[in-house]
C-alpha cells in the first residue's frame, strides 16, 4: 500500500502516542485509574456505581486525556458532579483536581513497583523508519513520558518528544484536541497533510482526525483485535496490531 496526503504528498514524518503505542505502560495507567476511581466512587455514592471498568471506561473515557480530563469525563458519564478543586488539592474524593492527584499517586507507585518497558516492535520500526529519512516524534498527555522514553532506550530514536510538561508550559490543550500532534509535527518540520499518526486511543485518534493528519493509524495491541471497531469508528484510516506493520504498509521499510 503506498498512503500519501492530499495531492499525492509523500508520508514525510510520524507522531507516535506514547502510553500503548511506543510503551507497554497503558495497563498500569488503566490499574492507577481504577484505584481513583473506583475509591471516588464508593466515597461519593456508595454502592449506587458499578466500577470503572479497566477496559471498556478507560478507553471510553480517560485513555489519551490529561488527568483532569479524564476524571472529569468519567464523572460526568457517571452522573457525578464533583466540584473541580485547584492542581494543588491532595489526593483524594473531594474534588476533580482531588482525584486526578490520587491517579498520579497510584501511578507512580505502580511505577516504582513494576517499571515498564517498550513494546518489542517500538525501536525496530522506529530504526527502520530512521534508515529511510523519516523522522518522528512521541507524544503523551503524561508528565512521566520523557523520562519513562528515555528509561526504554527509544529517546535515540525518536527527533522530538511532546510530553505532559510541554503542554502545561505551553498551554496546550489534551486530547482529543489535536494541539499536541500539530506541536509535535511543527517542531519536525513537517506539515500534518504530510504526516502519519499512530494512536492507540480513541481520544487520540479524534484529535489527528480533527487535526488534517494525513494517515490515522489506530493500534489496536487487544488479543482478539477487540479495539478495531471502535477506532475505525473514531475515524482511523486504518488499523495496525503493531508497528512494523505501519511501516511497511506506508513506507515500504523493514524492521
Amino acid at each position: 500500500m503506498d498512503f500519501r496526503g492530499p495531492g499525492s504528498r509523500p508520508l514525510r514524518a510520524l507522531v507516535l502516542d506514547t502510553d500503548g503505542v511506543l510503551l507497554d505502560s497503558a495497563g498500569l495507567h488503566a490499574a492507577a485509574w481504577k484505584a481513583a476511581l473506583d475509591a471516588c466512587l464508593k466515597a461519593v455514592a456508595g454502592e449506587e456505581q458499578p466500577p470503572f471498568d479497566s477496559d471498556a471506561d478507560y478507553r471510553r473515557f480517560v485513555d489519551g486525556r490529561p488527568r483532569y480530563d479524564g476524571a472529569a469525563t468519567f464523572l460526568a458519564a457517571r452522573g457525578l458532579g464533583l466540584p473541580a478543586g485547584t492542581p494543588h488539592d491532595p489526593a483524594g474524593s473531594a474534588t476533580i483536581w482531588a482525584v486526578a492527584a490520587r491517579k498520579e499517586q497510584a501511578f507512580t507507585d505502580l511505577l516504582r513497583t513494576e517499571g515498564v518497558r517498550a513494546f518489542g516492535d517500538a525501536r525496530p520500526a522506529l530504526a527502520a523508519l530512521g534508515a529511510v529519512g523519516v523522522p518522528c516524534a512521541a507524544v503523551s498527555a503524561s508528565r512521566h513520558a520523557r523520562a519513562l522514553i528515555r528509561a526504554a532506550g527509544l529517546a535515540g530514536l525518536l527527533a522530538v518528544i511532546v510530553d505532559g510538561e510541554d503542554a502545561a508550559r505551553l498551554g496546550l490543550a489534551g486530547k482529543p484536541d489535536p494541539a499536541l500532534f500539530l506541536r509535535a509535527a511543527a517542531l519536525l518540520g513537517s506539515h500534518p497533510k504530510e504526516t502519519a499518526v499512530a494512536e492507540d486511543a480513541l481520544a487520540g485518534v479524534a484529535a489527528a482526525r480533527r487535526g488534517g493528519f494525513a494517515l490515522v493509524a489506530g493500534v489496536d495491541r487487544t488479543p482478539l483485535g477487540s479495539a478495531a471497531g471502535p477506532l475505525r469508528e473514531e475515524g482511523a484510516d486504518l488499523v495496525i496490531p503493531d508497528l512494523v506493520t505501519l511501516v511497511r504498509s506506508a513506507w515500504g521499510a523493514t524492521g
